[in-house]
């Protein structure tokens, strides 16, 4: 009996002990231990300087130079002397038919021709002119001989045989690289084009603007584009077209270069952004406003404390925004204002900030 009465008094003595603390002293604890939250914040110096305004679009990539190359006649292939993505220089043979008939029609007729060149040298000889001297014959008298000779025919027929000829050997018009070749060595290649050559070193790039926007656009207007495929490459160029035609869709088409560093290539998807410089704008960046009252605020800093400012936006592209005050609001932004461009999401009127280091 008296050892539970000690367990008892025991257990009443701890409840006691922690009924120790009033009402009114735990509040006083919680007031000690609580510490005013203050907002970090970035801020930057407001000035008035040149905003990029944007215009944005999708083309597709053309090779300035591009050309479908095709045989004079069908026949055979001889040789295939490139891959598809080759380089060829301008000049090189990139394949050519097994025609042996148009070769010996070529050497035929440069037979004649010699034969026809001697015939005209024995005419004007029998006239009293030096051998195989043609400089001191009077003009009309040497298109006479000519002609009575045979030379002036058998010249043309040799021209018609080595045009012939070289019809069956495609060769590369300027450099650039081969691409769509479907045929090999000893097939038989018809009419059609047999392959593509692409000047790729500057592609151009093509794209659609609305009506409204003819007003924004020029020739030599900055220009980059960005491949879908790898939106973190961008590529500049320039304005080069602009067609003064509206199309049934209310769009004008426009054309601009750009150049290549050997990663695009000919008919590739691209974001196209087009830009002009506003100058003297109030300038900040994107993060810098936030919407309040269903209107576009930003909040400057001005010792410690954050300043809530209605803003007109003017205009924006992808990455800033140029502002103007709201006076309607009785809103008031100049040059040289802090503006918080972070650590704003949160942020009331004279909400305590600090710089963050």
């Amino acid at each position: 009996m008296r050892t539970g009465y000690l367990i008892t008094a025991a257990v009443a003595a701890l409840l006691l002990a922690g009924c120790g603390n009033s009402p009114q002293e735990k509040l006083r604890d919680a007031k000690a231990d609580y510490v005013q939250k203050t907002n970090e914040v970035e801020v930057m110096t407001l000035e008035r300087t040149d905003f990029a305004r944007q215009l944005l679009s999708n083309g597709k990539l053309k090779a300035a130079r591009r050309s479908e190359l095709s045989f004079r006649s069908n026949g055979p292939l001889a040789a295939v002397n490139f891959k598809n993505g080759d380089f060829a220089g301008r000049g090189a043979t990139i394949a050519s038919l097994d025609r042996k008939d148009l070769l010996l029609q070529r050497e035929s007729a440069s037979i004649s021709l010699q034969k026809a060149e001697l015939d005209l040298y024995d005419f004007l000889a029998g006239l009293g002119y030096p051998s195989r001297d043609t400089l001191s014959v009077p003009a009309d008298i040497l298109s006479t001989a000519k002609t009575k000779s045979g030379y002036t025919t058998a010249k043309n027929a040799f021209a018609m045989a080595d045009y012939e000829y070289e019809g069956s050997i495609l060769r590369a018009p300027f450099a650039g690289r081969v691409a769509d070749i479907k045929l090999g060595a000893h097939e038989q290649a018809g009419s059609g084009p047999f392959c593509i050559l692409v000047d790729d070193s500057v592609l151009e790039v093509a794209f659609n603007v609305m009506e409204s926007e003819y007003s924004f656009l020029e020739k030599g207007l900055s220009v980059s584009v960005s491949p879908f495929a790898d939106p973190s490459r961008s590529y500049d160029g320039r304005i080069t077209d602009i067609n003064p035609l509206v199309d049934a869709n209310g769009q004008i088409s426009v054309k601009a270069s750009i150049r290549n560093d050997g990663t695009l290539i000919d008919g590739m998807n691209v974001k196209v952004i087009v830009e002009r410089t506003i100058p003297s704008m109030l300038v900040v960046p994107r993060s810098a406003v936030v919407i309040r009252d269903n209107l576009d605020v930003l909040f400057t800093y001005n010792d410690g404390k954050a300043g809530w400012t209605y803003v007109n936006i003017l205009q924006a592209n992808s990455t800033h925004l140029a502002v103007e005050a709201n006076t309607g609001r009785g809103a008031v932004l100049n040059p040289g204002d802090l503006v918080i461009i972070s650590g704003n999401l949160n942020l009331a009127d004279k909400s305590s900030v600090v710089i963050k280091k």
